[in-house]
């Protein structure tokens, strides 16, 4: 006899309908499954045989026969487990087909237990746009499914739960635990306060949250370039339901939500070690899953010791930092991840870190002034240091600020900074007057601004326009300097709620690049 059970499987962050058919026949005792199923779909016979025989059902002595379809596109891990050993109740006659348009989706243990799986999200987005009415999902994983309105979710702890719902159909479906208001930034007990002085640098955080900007953070070793980094996220806005659903999608699929959480609730915060390697940075694999830079979509993506990066993984992000999404293409198929992060990069001055101690010149061993270390390094050894990051990169970070050592008074001080909450309200209000002003564009911040945006919002007088090409003229600002120049004097204006870009605003952005024509010039 012959039946099928609806279930879903996910192909980058999108998920797909599978159709999972069973052919129950007279013949040799046999258990195959076909549709390019990887080894762990291939070994669900063996669990579904035992978890059938222990849930208290018959296991039939016949020939079965599972397909899934479509039938070219290969299948991975134990999500059809649930859904093929229904389909052979349904087609051994010991289960009727119910009502219902239902999709399911489990892992079995060999108890007849559903256990979690990842990428449900999707799934449950995926079973909606199929028109299904009802979706059957382990107990773990309800939390996450039921926030997508228009379909039911019905949690299962066994298969004994999921016959007995196909079977009677009389319980009530999962509800969503999930508020708007409880996207909110919530970082335990960092806060913006906690720095000392640094006001410059906080400064540029602040400029760089309110407009979406990519930041390169230089100084020495303790100047508190990682602490400023760390509680940039308390600053930001919250996130957007919209948004939150997209970074879920990410985690979900990568497996990285907590069991029992509906959502992400706050701005990612990601911090891969130097160590990390081309996929785990952008993605990959055989099956391709979401890198670094795609766990930080809608966040912040943390690059501590930019230069020690292997400089060929740093320069796969250029494409993303520029279209916010990474493309991963492998030979039978092209996947596509959002990556629309702001990227903090920190990094020291040289080798030893103390370059910038008070002296102006690259390689001069005889030290800073006052308590600051004298750089010990040659010129070669410097340049070596910062040819590890190319020019290219380097150009596509907005702001680039020095963070110099605190001063013992500064250290010792007990006097606390700004709290991230007023932070956060200008910043949010920066943000609020780029979302109204690129409605149209359906962009959200001036870091995202392309060419045409930046002729139509970045309007200047002729002074102003003046500052701007003397200072393409002196540092021999590329295109994509000049662009970024423009974006974050935009930003600038919009935190002090003006319409058009004046003089200081302009001057202060150039400030932003001068600096990294000092370093890498």
């Amino acid at each position: 006899m012959l039946a099928h059970v609806d279930s879903l499987a996910v192909l980058g962050v999108d998920a797909y309908l599978v159709r999972v058919e069973v052919d129950v026949s007279p013949g040799l005792i046999s258990f195959s499954v076909v549709g390019l199923p990887d080894a762990a779909v291939r070994e669900s016979g063996e669990r579904v045989r035992a978890a059938i025989r222990n849930s208290g059902f018959a296991m039939p002595s016949r020939r079965i026969t599972v397909n899934l379809a479509p039938a070219d596109t290969k299948k991975q891990g134990p999500i059809f487990d649930l859904p093929i050993a229904l389909g052979v109740l349904l087609g051994d006659g010991q289960l009727a087909s119910p009502a219902t348009s239902f999709a399911a989706c489990g892992e079995l243990g060999l108890n007849g237990e559903v256990r979690p799986i990842t990428g449900v999200l999707p799934m449950a987005l995926g079973a909606r746009e199929a028109g299904k009415t009802a979706f059957l999902v382990p107990k773990a994983n309800a939390a996450e499914a039921a926030v997508v309105e228009g379909l039911q979710i019905f949690p299962v702890e066994s298969l004994a739960d999921a016959v007995d719902w196909i079977q009677n159909g009389n319980r009530a479906p999962q509800e969503a635990h999930f508020s708007p208001d409880a996207l909110e930034n919530v970082h335990g007990d960092i806060d913006w306060a906690d720095v000392k002085g640094q006001e410059a640098v906080k400064r540029a955080l602040e400029v760089a949250a309110a407009g979406g900007h990519n930041i390169l953070l230089v100084g020495a070793p303790g100047s508190g370039k990682t602490l400023l980094s760390r509680r940039l996220p308390t600053i930001l806005p919250p996130l957007l339901l919209e948004e939150a659903l997209e970074v879920t999608k990410l985690y979900s699929v990568a497996g990285l939500l907590p069991s029992g959480q509906s959502l992400v609730s706050s701005r990612p915060f990601r911090s891969p070690h130097h160590t990390v390697s081309h996929a785990g940075l952008v993605g990959g694999g055989s099956f391709p899953r979401p890198g670094e830079i795609s766990l930080a979509h809608h966040g912040v993506l943390f690059l501590d010791e930019l230069p020690e990066f292997h400089r060929d993984v740093l320069e796969v992000m250029r494409q993303p930092l520029e279209d916010g999404q990474v493309s991963i293409a492998r030979a039978a198929q092209s996947l596509t991840f959002p990556a629309r992060f702001q990227l903090v990069a920190a990094m020291n001055p040289c080798p030893c870190g103390f370059l910038l101690g008070g002296s102006e010149s690259f390689g001069n061993s005889n030290g800073g002034k006052g308590d600051n270390k004298p750089c010990t390094c040659t010129a070669p050894q410097i340049r070596r240091y910062l040819a590890r990051i190319s020019g290219p990169l380097v150009d596509r970070i907005d702001i680039h600020i020095e963070v110099p050592r605190l001063s013992s008074e500064e250290l010792m001080s007990k006097r606390a900074g700004e709290p991230s909450a007023c932070v956060r309200k200008r910043v949010m209000a920066a943000r609020a007057r780029q979302v109204e002003r690129m409605r149209g564009d359906g962009l959200t911040s001036n870091g995202q601004m392309k060419a045409r945006q930046l002729r139509v919002y970045c309007d200047m007088d002729a002074s102003t326009k003046d500052l701007l090409k003397a200072a393409i003229n002196q540092f021999g600002l590329s295109g994509r300097g000049y662009d970024r120049i423009l974006k974050v004097s935009r930003t600038i204006a919009d935190l002090e709620a003006s319409e058009k870009i004046e003089l200081h605003h302009v001057a202060e952005a150039i400030n932003y690049r001068a600096f990294d024509r000092k370093l890498f010039g």
